[in-house]
Formats: structure tokens, C-alpha cells, sequence
């Protein structure tokens, strides 16, 4: 992600900054991530606010946040997986992923990150078994 040799650039210092906010702000939770999916552009906005719906009804456990600005879900503190849209850093692709509290070990390599161009049924019922898979 950083400038070979030249530090962060904007859209990373942007999202440290956001990071930071997110670290100090009393109140996390859905709000801030639906404020964060009303800020992207199409087709973003609406991958974005589908995934928000399925991860609530694949994992009702899981707490709505932001995380470096983008919408996340968590177990207590711990983010298990989130959306990063695509012009949030210049991408071709917007990426839904996982981190490493997710349970999706599978052998010695596994995914846990997915580019998304476009979210068709097919896509949904993959990302709905793959947050069941990262609970259980």
C-alpha cells in the first residue's frame, strides 16, 4: 500500500487519521458505520449496504464499527471481519475480509480477503457461509 520508499500516502494518512477517531469516539457502533457506507460512491454504497445486512443476519453476534473508517463487525473488541470499498484507496476492486480472530483455518493457507466487483446472488451465499464459517 505505501509509496515505494516515499512513507504513506493520502488515502493511507486519511485512514490512520480515521483510525484514530474511531480509537477516541465514546459511540462506534451502527451508526458510524452507516454514515460511513452513505459517504461511498455507487456501485460501493450499495455492495456495502448489502453486505452490512448480511453479515447482521448471518452473524446477529457481531457488533457494527468502523475500522480505519470502514464498516466492520466485531466480537467484543476484536474485528473479525470487514468491507473496504474500492475508492477508499484507489482500487479496481472493493475486498471483503477477514482478519486473523476469524476461524477460517484451513490446512497450512487459506483465503481472507475476497475482491468484489459485484455482488450477485452467488457472492452473497459465499459471504453468508464464509461469516458462519469465521463464528463457528
Amino acid at each position: 500500500m505505501a509509496n515505494k520508499g516515499k512513507g504513506l500516502n493520502k488515502e493511507e494518512i486519511a485512514a490512520m487519521k480515521e483510525y484514530l477517531k474511531e480509537k477516541n469516539a465514546k459511540a462506534n457502533g451502527e451508526e458510524a458505520v452507516l454514515a460511513a457506507i452513505a459517504k461511498m460512491k455507487e456501485p460501493d454504497r450499495s455492495i456495502a449496504k448489502r453486505i452490512h445486512a448480511i453479515v447482521k443476519a448471518s452473524a446477529p453476534e457481531l457488533s457494527p464499527r468502523t475500522w480505519y473508517g470502514m464498516p466492520a463487525y466485531a466480537k467484543g473488541d476484536k474485528v473479525i471481519c470487514f468491507f473496504q470499498n474500492a475508492g477508499k484507496f484507489k482500487a479496481r476492486y472493493s475486498t471483503f475480509g477477514f482478519t486473523d480472530k476469524a476461524n477460517l483455518d484451513e490446512g497450512k493457507m487459506w483465503p481472507t480477503g475476497f475482491a468484489l466487483t459485484e455482488l450477485t446472488p452467488a457472492e452473497e451465499a459465499k459471504i453468508t457461509a464464509l461469516v458462519k464459517k469465521a463464528m463457528s
